[in-house]
């Protein structure tokens, strides 16, 4: 192809391009959609705005967990530290706050910085030592429900100052909106910084690690370096979260039980490759926001809390079964051999 063939098409190209969704965000959106409506239909508190706005801050410290474990997946590995991250943080933000209100400023650069050097442990040992990142994640977690139990002999002390628990219960006087929980305004901000990230060379970057390693290093990307980010990022969100947490729910030994579970459904539940390579970071938010609409919905029917950990064990197995069967299929389609129609038909 000429020079100015080349021009012509990719014009051509430019011209004929339309917006389109990441490849498996159109099956969550639909998900969140009906649940969404099963929700006005069946409580009368989804009659409002304001009901799905009581919503959107329920499920924002889970939306930005799920932003978090995105970038981790997608890279190909696994944070299962978040859960006890999130407890840690609350508890130490108890301790060291214990009702001073001159003391929250500097408590929750704390706890920012806590979840910086847990994502930096964490991104370290596994790039640097070799060390799957399961097993890493997985020691810091238990590392992390060691040292809170040893701290807090099972019993949180101190308390929250007022200024702490505005990030998760406060709100703020939005035109044309009226009053929007902090929460949603930071998991909105949090959403659009990372979506302009993963359209930049580093978020696509990140992609490609997750989806061919040996790739990315021979067309000299820094994978370390890459993967390292994805677990600073998703330990400096997981701060977030225990910030919001707190506010939200108040103190407690077992605020972030079981999250790291619930986050990595709801990326599943989003598309995202377990694995990496695949998988958009508005589609792993949805996900979470469709995880917390389902369980609202099965509250709202009466069904049980404790099937919780059931439904999402089916959700993980049916997502990746989902990915499995359509990945083949169009692994099948796109390598099918065309039949040339000059050629004659067998006889």
């Amino acid at each position: 192809m000429t020079r100015e063939a080349g021009v012509a098409a990719r014009r051509e190209g430019g011209a004929s391009w339309r917006p389109r969704l990441a490849e498996g965000t159109a099956p969550v959106l639909v998900v969140l959609l009906l649940l969404l409506v099963g929700l006005a239909v069946t409580g009368p508190a989804y009659d409002e705005p304001s009901g799905y706005l009581a919503l959107l801050k329920r499920a924002a410290p889970l939306m930005i967990l799920a932003i978090g474990q995105y970038f981790v997946i997608v890279s190909g590995g696994f944070d299962l530290s978040v859960g006890a991250l999130v407890t840690a943080g609350v508890v130490i933000a108890a301790r060291l706050i214990d009702g001073d209100e001159s003391a929250t400023t500097g408590v929750v650069l704390l706890v920012l910085g806590f979840g910086l050097l847990v994502g930096l442990v964490n991104g370290l040992v596994t790039t640097k030592l070799l060390v799957p990142s399961f097993i890493v994640t997985l020691g810091m977690m238990l590392v992390l429900d060691g040292a809170v139990f040893l701290w807090t002999d099972g019993a949180p002390r101190g308390a929250l100052s007022a200024g702490f628990r505005t990030f998760g219960r406060g709100s703020v006087d939005v035109p044309l909106l009226g009053e929007v929980p902090w929460s949603v305004l930071i998991l909105l901000a949090i959403l659009v910084a990372a979506a302009l990230f993963m359209r930049g060379g580093t978020g696509r970057a990140l992609v490609a690690v997750g989806d061919n390693e040996a790739a990315v290093r021979l067309s000299g990307g820094q994978v370390d370096r890459l993967r390292l980010l994805a677990f600073v990022l998703s330990g400096l969100l997981a701060a977030v979260a225990a910030i919001l947490l707190g506010g939200f729910a108040g103190v407690s030994a077992q605020v972030g039980n079981g999250l790291e579970f619930r986050a990595i459904t709801a990326v599943v539940l989003g598309g995202v490759l377990l694995g990496g390579g695949r998988g958009s970071v508005v589609a792993a938010a949805a996900g979470a926001l469709s995880l917390e609409a389902l369980f609202t919905l099965l509250n709202l029917l009466g069904v049980s809390g404790a099937l919780e950990s059931a439904v999402q064990g089916v959700i993980i197995i049916a997502a990746v079964a989902y990915a499995a069967l359509g990945g083949g299929l169009r692994q099948r389609l796109r390598w099918r051999p065309k039949r040339n129609s000059t050629q004659p038909a067998p006889s």
